[in-house]
């Protein structure tokens, strides 16, 4: 029997995927296990340090809490399900378990990746933070030779950076199985491993952190895994905006100067008002298929948001205050400034008393206590809706933006130039950024709710010889066009007498209208339409929030039409991405809807559905016809002098858009990204990417650096015409025959009993890792129901991963057969976005094991429903024939060798609780509904340990 140390401290080694030095760097996706493989010599020798403590630390824990038969079991289990045999005798070892040791078997492996995990994005972050370039450098520098030869004319690469714009946009979608209380344990325990590698460290304070992380480890097998209750949405915004907040306090600052002072080194500058990174939102404003998320939460997380605005910029203005203390004794001070103390005095004259008698020598820090208090006046006036009151609180983000300028203009004019370009600028910076809301909300529907309020009002009205409801599109189109010239109010004082779905949806548009009222119109900036499938759907939207006045087009077309928020057409599947173009077009020849966008800056944002279009089509055709709308709708945007932004609803596997954020920008057609890009963040990638700030800069700045060279730099083809045609019709035929591969297999009758059975997918609704329900009201139970995050978190507990790889082996296949190998070869080797595509394939296919799914299948299928496990097999073997071949290895990741390492070693971790959960899996289904409460509570924790050990779920 192996010892503590040996086991515990050597299995997690194991698990980190630690080989030595010698298996050098390796490049991945987020979607991968460590966010990038930790590759130099120091890295190596410090993770396996700090993961051999961990373990030590966590096999004493187990064996003081639950003894040592506990931590023995655990080996014999590794070690048996290692062994390359059948599995008969772990399944008998299994199978005799009780629930109670179920439980702690599954909480010890998790407990194991948990660990794993936090250490290796410490040690992973710490190597970025050391590396002598980043993301940021290599991009500015190619913009600058990019100017200097004459490529790109300095006036429009100024041009251009007065729009751009990166807005990670921050998603409720459930698929972060772990509680923030367990994520902010390991923070704590990486914080104390990092400092305990300090070599200057004084004894005493090395015991002392040992002694911590015993404590935190202990905290941790302690702390429950599993939600107790559903969270709420506001629940939800609380999580977001615990990430935000750390953001915009610790990244932001520094990334944005390094920003403006690296295009500074090139003779560009930020405008004034740039924002070249800020944050999206959807908690709470994101009602599609969730009936939890009422105006009333929308009000209440806006109300969250500013509060944790407000937080972050009195802070900062705190800590500018204890920085400029010049003295009147010493410097001068600008007319300007000290005439608005006086003024300040006279409207807060609680400030001036209880800080002139220290600061009155000091104008600036008496001015921030000025600003300070007006910023808690804000905050006051906010929370009870009173009226502003000049001089009390700020109106808007604006005028506490010209505070602050103030400060910096006298300073440059008094031998403060130095500040002003640095702490100053820093804080103006930020405040652009993070504004009074911290974030931009979102608003997001299905186009089907819009009709039935306007069915219900135009009924009222009765003036339609055939009723709204009965009208094709090409009549709702017609109507709605006509109405946006009118003047008249649909509703006026009827809104009262409406019901049901009717009066929520004129409930939304009124929240919305009060909000923008009372914070500002930059608080909620987009409408987003599910299920857009003609214009009609983006018209009934209009006509709606004219109705409350968030619309209005004048009498003649001019300066004087108001569109407070724009509207935007989300495309799901593959058919409503064929048809994008012709949407767009006649959204943008519409006369009415056209003075829409131009009252908007003559910007129209799209947002492109990664997740549907996969689980609709395969992974072939949803990024292949992704590619394609984003060109139609370049031009389109083009013909009608529109600025089009992108919003790229991308989640963390690669079966839902999953993969590196910067590679997926630079791959991206050229021409589509002319400045503002959008981009979710889901679930576990939020906690991946941020919770470790040295991994958060390296993420926000390689997407920020590829959007600033995309939109610059990546203006033109970068292939001739000739050739690019031939890899589209080489694409095209990969896309048709995996859409047909795949088609074929989802619309087999037996596909859905067979996924039910072989993955845990029923189970996962009592996992309590989001608000929405996980499929869509109103169905008939079948996978046309099911939502993309359960379709994919299912296949992946099995580790079949269906929707990352399906169908994309017989389009490669066919592609070949029709003479088209050279073209894919020159395709992988010289195009972005098919590299791109073979490499998060391959990734998902090195994530893939048939042998495990093999032992899901035997004991959970039926005998009669297995023949779709049968086609599997066939496509996974031709799709690592053809990806091998195309990529020119032996086996998969064979250029990668320190990450298929890690995958390797994780499986051996990952084994038990596969065959632990198929085991909980048997027994839960044998006793029909009457589930004894501590057998699901084990089965539910096999399934969050495998999602921590996969780092992944949807």
């Amino acid at each position: 029997m192996t010892s503590v140390d040996e086991g515990l401290g050597d299995g997690l080694d194991e698990a980190t995927g630690v080989t030595g030095p010698g298996d050098g760097p390796v490049r991945t996706s987020a979607d991968v296990l460590a966010t990038d493989g930790v590759s130099s010599d120091e890295g190596h020798a410090a993770l396996r340090a700090s993961v051999r403590k961990l373990g030590e630390l966590l096999g004493a824990s187990l064996t003081r809490h639950e003894g040592r038969e506990l931590l023995d079991l655990v080996e014999q289990v590794r070690a048996l399900a290692r062994r390359p045999d059948d599995g008969a005798e772990l399944a008998k070892l299994l199978s005799g378990v009780d629930d109670a040791t179920a439980i702690n078997l599954a909480r010890a492996f998790t407990a194991y990746f948990q660990l794993a995990n936090a250490s290796e994005q410490l040690h992973r972050g710490l190597e970025l933070s050391r590396a002598s370039t980043g993301g940021l450098d290599g991009a500015l520098e190619r913009l600058g030779d990019a100017v200097r030869s004459g490529d790109l004319d300095r006036a429009t690469a100024q041009e251009i950076l007065g729009r751009l714009q990166l807005r990670p946009v921050f998603t409720a979608h459930p698929t972060e199985s772990s509680r923030r209380s367990v994520l902010d344990l390991l923070l704590r325990i990486t914080t104390i491993v990092e400092a305990s590698e300090d070599t200057s460290q004084r004894p005493l304070d090395a015991q002392r952190g040992q002694r911590r992380l015993a404590e935190l480890v202990d905290e941790l097998w302690q702390t429950d895994e599993l939600r107790v209750l559903r969270p709420r949405p506001t629940d939800e915004a609380r999580s977001a905006l615990h990430y935000l907040r750390n953001l915009t306090s610790t990244v932001l600052p520094d990334l944005l100067e390094d920003l403006a002072v690296g295009l500074a080194d090139l003779g560009l500058e930020l405008p004034a008002d740039a924002q070249p990174l800020r944050f999206g939102n959807w908690v709470g404003g994101d009602r599609d298929g969730n009936p939890n998320v009422t105006p009333e939460v929308t009000a209440e997380v806006l109300a969250m948001q500013h509060d944790a605005a407000l937080d972050v910029l009195s802070a900062a203005t705190r800590d500018l205050m204890t920085e400029l203390a010049a003295s009147t004794q010493i410097v001068g001070f600008s007319e300007e400034l000290l005439s608005s103390l006086e003024a300040d005095a006279e409207v807060l004259p609680e400030v001036r008393a209880a800080r002139e008698h220290l600061n009155g020598e000091e104008p600036y820090r008496f001015k921030l206590s000025y600003v300070l208090a007006r910023l808690e006046g804000t905050r006051a006036r906010l929370h009870s809706g009173a009226e502003h009151v000049p001089g009390r609180d700020y109106s808007s983000v604006q005028e506490y933006t010209a505070d602050i300028r103030m400060l910096q203009e006298s300073l440059r004019a008094n031998d403060g130039e130095l500040v002003a370009d640095g702490a100053v600028a820093r804080l103006l910076r930020v405040t652009r950024a993070v504004g009074f809301g911290l974030a931009t909300l979102d608003v997001r529907e299905d186009a089907g709710k819009h009709h039935t309020a306007l069915a219900a009002i135009y009924d009222r009205l009765g003036e339609l010889i055939t009723p709204y409801a009965d009208l094709d599109r090409a009549a709702r189109t017609k109507l709605l066009s006509k109405e946006l010239t009118g003047h008249r109010p649909l509703i006026g004082a009827a809104a009262r007498t409406l019901t049901g779905t009717p009066a929520k949806v004129v409930q939304l548009f009124s929240t919305i209208r009060t909000s923008l009222d009372r914070y500002g119109d930059d608080v909620i900036e987009t409408y987003i339409v599910s299920m857009t499938k003609g214009i009609d759907d983006l018209f009934a939207v209009v006509v709606l929030a004219r109705e409350v006045g968030l619309v209005d087009l004048a009498e003649t077309p001019g300066a004087n039409d108001v569109a407070r928020i724009g509207f935007a057409p989300l495309f799901e599947t593959v058919t409503e991405l064929e048809n994008a173009e012709e949407l767009l077009e006649g959204l943008l020849s519409d006369p009415s809807y056209r003075r829409v966008v131009a009252a908007r800056g003559d910007v129209q944002e799209i947002m492109l559905g990664y997740s549907d279009s996969s689980k609709d089509a395969g992974i072939a055709a949803s990024r292949w016809q992704i590619h394609r709308a984003q060109r139609a709708l370049r031009d389109v945007a083009a013909r009608h002098g529109v600025t089009l932004r992108l919003f790229h609803g991308r989640g963390g596997s690669v079966g839902r858009g999953g993969g590196p954020t910067g590679e997926a920008i630079l791959a991206q057609p050229y021409g589509t990204l002319d400045g503002p890009i959008k981009v979710t963040e889901q679930g576990e990638v939020i906690s991946d990417k941020y919770v470790q700030p040295r991994l958060a800069r390296h993420n926000l700045e390689v997407a920020l650096s590829a959007a600033l060279e995309a939109s610059t730099l990546h203006r033109a083809p970068l292939q001739a015409g000739e050739t690019l045609q031939g890899w589209d019709e080489t694409m095209s035929v990969v896309a048709a025959k995996g859409q047909e591969a795949y088609r074929a297999l989802v619309r087999d009758p037996g596909l859905v009993p067979f996924f039910l059975s072989a993955t845990p997918v029923e189970e996962l609704g009592n996992l309590n890792i989001g608000s929405r329900p996980s499929r869509r009201p109103g169905g008939t139970g079948g996978l046309e129901d099911l939502r993309a995050i359960p379709w994919v978190f299912g296949w992946t507990q099995s580790r079949i991963n269906v929707p990352g790889w399906f169908g994309v082996g017989s389009g490669l296949e066919a592609a070949r057969a029709a003479g088209h190998g050279e073209d894919l070869r020159a395709m992988y080797a010289d195009w972005n976005f098919f590299r791109s595509f073979v490499s998060n394939v391959q990734m998902t296919l090195a994530k893939t094991d048939l042998g495990i799914a093999a032992h899901y299948v035997e004991e959970l299928v039926a005998p009669e429903a297995r023949d779709a496990f049968d086609t599997i097999r066939a496509e996974h073997a031709t799709t690592l024939e053809q990806i091998l071949w195309l990529t020119g290895q032996d086996e998969l990741l064979q250029s990668s060798p320190v990450l298929k390492r890690t995958l390797e070693l994780r499986d051996a971790y990952l084994a038990p609780l596969h065959a632990l959960q198929v085991s909980l899996l048997a027994r839960s289904r044998a006793s029909g509904q009457d589930v004894d409460p501590a057998l699901r509570r084990a089965l539910l924790l096999t399934i969050n340990g495998i999602a921590a050990g996969m780092r992944n779920t949807g």
